[in-house]
């Protein structure tokens, strides 16, 4: 299907979409969609954990590239007869919260944008710490691949440091954190 690239064993078929589905959401180029998510469905991964994936980039990519996902998606959904039902609630409850790694977060955020930006410090840490971060139709690990992903692909380094060491925080091990 997809050359070499997909076969290499740092990722999973399921963990390469996860880091593909990102990239061309970034990238807003969901016309490429419908080739990757029959594969991403065939390798396990659930019309849920891709609805995640589209909500946490609609804060990371944009709300357009977002909508232009769901757009595409939804035309894959309804010929595989997916519903509702599978497909998580918009709101509910949420994964514990890490409250020491939240606060040295909290406190980076503060110093790099609250003198100039105060309402980004505080949407940074509700919007998306305390609530997307926490979504559970999504593992925290999956979301890391995803936020990488989507980072690498739209040129948005001075975040990724961060974000490598979080996603290692939640579980990639280095090399799969380099192959995304």
């Amino acid at each position: 299907m997809l050359g070499d690239l997909w076969k290499r064993p740092q990722l999973s078929a399921r963990d390469r979409s996860i880091v593909t589905l990102p990239v061309l959401i970034a990238l807003n180029q969901s016309t490429e969609m419908p080739y990757y998510l029959d594969p991403a469905l065939d390798s396990d991964l659930k019309p849920g954990e891709i609805s995640e994936i589209i909500t946490h980039l609609a804060f990371y990519s944009g709300w357009a590239n977002a909508t232009s996902a769901v757009r595409v998606t939804n035309v894959v959904f309804e010929r595989r007869e997916f519903g509702a039902v599978q497909l998580p609630p918009a709101s509910g409850g949420l994964l514990p919260l890490d409250e020491a790694a939240e606060a040295q977060r909290d406190t980076a955020v503060a110093q790099n944008f609250g003198a100039v930006a105060p309402g980004v410090a505080q949407l940074t840490k509700d919007a998306l710490f305390r609530d997307l971060w926490l979504r559970p139709g999504l593992a925290p690990r999956d979301r890391s691949l995803v936020t990488v992903g989507a980072l690498v692909a739209s040129g948005q380094i001075a975040q990724l440091t961060y974000h490598l060491n979080r996603a290692m925080d939640n579980g990639l091990t280095k090399a799969q954190a380099s192959e995304s």
